[in-house]
C-alpha cells in the first residue's frame, strides 16, 4: 500500500516547529546576559553604579566640556 503525503500537514507542522525556534541573534543575547551575570566583576560594577545612581552620585554629561 502506497502512503500518501498530505503537504498542507507537514507544512503546518513546519510552522509549528519555526514558530517555537529561537534565532541566533536571540540565542547570542541570551549567552551574552549569561556571561555578563556569570561575571562577578562586571556584577559588582553594576551593583555599585545602581548604588551611586540611587543615592545621586551621578552627574549627567551634556557637552565634551563636562567631561
Amino acid at each position: 500500500m502506497e502512503q500518501q503525503i498530505d503537504l498542507k500537514k507537514i507544512y503546518d507542522e513546519l510552522k509549528k516547529i519555526k514558530n517555537s525556534m529561537i534565532t541566533r541573534k536571540e540565542m547570542d543575547k541570551f549567552m551574552e546576559t549569561i556571561s555578563i551575570l556569570s561575571n562577578d566583576e562586571t556584577m559588582r560594577q553594576i551593583i555599585s553604579s545602581e548604588r551611586e545612581i540611587s543615592e545621586g552620585k551621578i552627574k549627567e554629561i551634556k557637552s565634551v566640556d563636562d567631561i
